[in-house]
């Protein structure tokens, strides 16, 4: 027989279970929290701001379309550059850190602003001094070497990174893994819930009795409480509750 649920199923299913649903959806996230706050080691950003200049001929010229593309080019060239070998390996003697260079690639990204000449260096680190420092440093090795690079000197230092006083982590986000925890939570509870009703076959009332078992509901017989003694059974007055049989 094809059971159907109703929107009073659920909601009565949801209700019943609710300690479940609470309890578990409360557990993950303060699991979330936990490794958040104790587990994960939080990672610091610092940014340096480097700017693309024209060079003294065109500086005297109107760029056209064509040129400022060229430009645009340039600086994707010079982002590819930034995390280079040719930067990173100086920089790692400069900083002497006892890092691989593709280590060291991992913490850098380098991006562009739109419709600008700014180049900016990022940097992550466990520590908020080392990411400063190596932002500046990959900065200074960059704007120094790419005149050999490019046979140009069109690179100047417009923004140095600076330390915080009180820096805050770029990662982990609390905040945001408790948000997900609680959805995770909540979905996997509700879940949960669904399949214990689903997987309960005991019978608690009169209703389900005809509707488990497809039969009709005869009669009803009263039930004592178990502290009643054998005395008790004569008084009818003072029975609780009862006991349904179908047939």
């Amino acid at each position: 027989m094809e059971e159907k649920i109703s929107v009073k199923d659920i909601l009565q299913t949801l209700r019943q279970r609710l300690g479940l649903i609470v309890i578990i959806t409360a557990a993950a996230v303060a699991l979330a929290a936990g490794i958040s706050y104790v587990i994960l080691t939080p990672v610091y950003e610092a940014s340096t701001q480097l700017l693309v200049n024209q060079s003294a001929a065109d500086s005297q010229q109107e760029f056209t379309s064509d040129e400022l593309e060229t430009s645009r080019e340039l600086i994707n060239t010079y982002s590819v550059i930034i995390t280079s070998s040719r930067i990173l390996d100086p920089a790692l003697e400069e900083l002497n850190l006892i890092r691989s260079v593709d280590e060291l690639r991992s913490q850098v990204s380098v991006s562009d602003s739109e419709e600008s000449q700014i180049v900016t260096i990022r940097v992550q680190d466990e520590n908020p001094d080392a990411a400063v420092e190596i932002a500046n440093t990959i900065g200074a090795v960059f704007q120094e070497d790419i005149i050999d690079i490019m046979n140009v000197d069109n690179v100047s230092l417009l923004s140095p990174a600076e330390l915080e006083e009180n820096p805050s982590p770029v990662a982990p986000d609390p905040v945001l893994n408790m948000g997900v925890a609680f959805v995770v939570g909540l979905v996997l509870a509700v879940g949960l819930a669904f399949l214990l009703e689903f997987l309960d076959r005991t019978i608690k009332s009169e209703e389900d009795v005809e509707e488990k078992l497809g039969i009709p509901i005869l009669a009803s017989i009263s039930t004592m409480p178990p502290s009643r003694n054998a005395g008790d059974l004569t008084s009818t007055k003072k029975q609780r509750g009862r006991e349904t049989y179908g047939a």
